[in-house]
This record gives C-alpha cells, sequence and structure tokens, in this order.
C-alpha cells in the first residue's frame, strides 16, 4: 500500500465520492475506500470516524469560518446584514471546490441518512450563528429568526451555485438571495 504518498486525506475523499457516485453510499464499504485510494482501513480511519463523514469533513472549517466572520462584522449591522457577511465569508473556501461540492451534493441527494445529517449540520450552523448574534447583544426571537433565515439562505445559495454554469460566485449568488430575502420581509 502507498502510505508514504502525500495527502492521504484528499486521495481518500476522491475515492469515496468516486466510488459513492458509482456504486452509492450504501454499497460502498471503507475497505474499498482505502483500497482505491491506495491506503489502509486503519490509514482511512485516522482521517475520519466513518464513511459519512468524508462528506462532512469540511463542516469544522465552515463553522470557524462562520463564527470568526460574525464576530469581525461591524457591530453598526442590523442582525441580518451580520449574517449576511458571516454567509458570505466562505466563499473563497467553496470556490475552490465547485465540481467536488456538486458531487458531494449528489450523493447526499441520494441517500436520506446522508439528507439527514445534512439538516443536522445546517441546524447546528443556524444555532452557532444565533449565538454569535446573542454574544453581539441580540436578544431572542431576533437572533434565532435571523440566524435560521440565514441559514436557509446559505442553503438556497449553495444549491443556487452548484447548479450554476460556473459563471457567477458563491458571494454573489449569497448576495442576490439575501437581497431576496429583504424584498419578503418588506412586503414588495
Amino acid at each position: 500500500m502507498g502510505r508514504w504518498k502525500p495527502d492521504a486525506r484528499t486521495r481518500l475523499q476522491e475515492a469515496a465520492l468516486a466510488l459513492y457516485r458509482k456504486r452509492g453510499f450504501a454499497q460502498t464499504t471503507v475497505a474499498e475506500i482505502a483500497e482505491r485510494a491506495g491506503l489502509t482501513e486503519r490509514t482511512f480511519f485516522r482521517y475520519f470516524t466513518d464513511k459519512r463523514e468524508v462528506l462532512f469533513s469540511g463542516e469544522e472549517a465552515l463553522r470557524q469560518l462562520l463564527v470568526s466572520a460574525l464576530e469581525s462584522a461591524p457591530r453598526s449591522l442590523s442582525p441580518i446584514d451580520a449574517v449576511g457577511a458571516a454567509i458570505e465569508a466562505p466563499a473563497g473556501f467553496f470556490e475552490q471546490r465547485r465540481a467536488s461540492a456538486r458531487e458531494r451534493q449528489a450523493v447526499i441527494a441520494e441517500n436520506p441518512e446522508l439528507q439527514e445529517r445534512e439538516r443536522v449540520k445546517l441546524a447546528s450552523l443556524a444555532s452557532l450563528l444565533a449565538d454569535g448574534l446573542r454574544r453581539r447583544g441580540v436578544s431572542d426571537p431576533t437572533a434565532t429568526l435571523a440566524a435560521e433565515m440565514g441559514i436557509t439562505v446559505f442553503r438556497i445559495s449553495f444549491e443556487r451555485w452548484i447548479d450554476d454554469a460556473g459563471t457567477r460566485s458563491f458571494a454573489s449568488i449569497v448576495r442576490e438571495a439575501f437581497d431576496e430575502l429583504k424584498s419578503v420581509s418588506a412586503g414588495r
């Protein structure tokens, strides 16, 4: 096995995505992922707790980006605009991964267990943003409403972005979706 080759994590992720798309998530084993990546199962478990986590391993980085952006947003911003700044922050993170993001979402769309895991992730992100707004002095229900609406914008923007032919950036799609939300909430 080629354990000495660099970037085992990426190789495992690429192998898993390829197998999930070819054979299906449920039919793919950790052993098959490791073999395709030229690694051992033991190496797989050094990077991921299970085969689902291959698809969700960027969650912690996303959480950190959101928290950092919300904390550094100007205090003069409204709660929804502060959340908008946070939601737009991971744009660079995503832009580098558009092709794999499309594959990842296709795998998730085919598997109810993964769809549930994605919903849990989004709920966790909403909670994270609401907590951040509360630290900024925003009271409830405003903090919760702004965070939940922000995550809805995030989800819709992400779906639009992966469906886009590559002409629009994630950041521009997020701004457009927030403008739509503001228009709806203003009754226009």
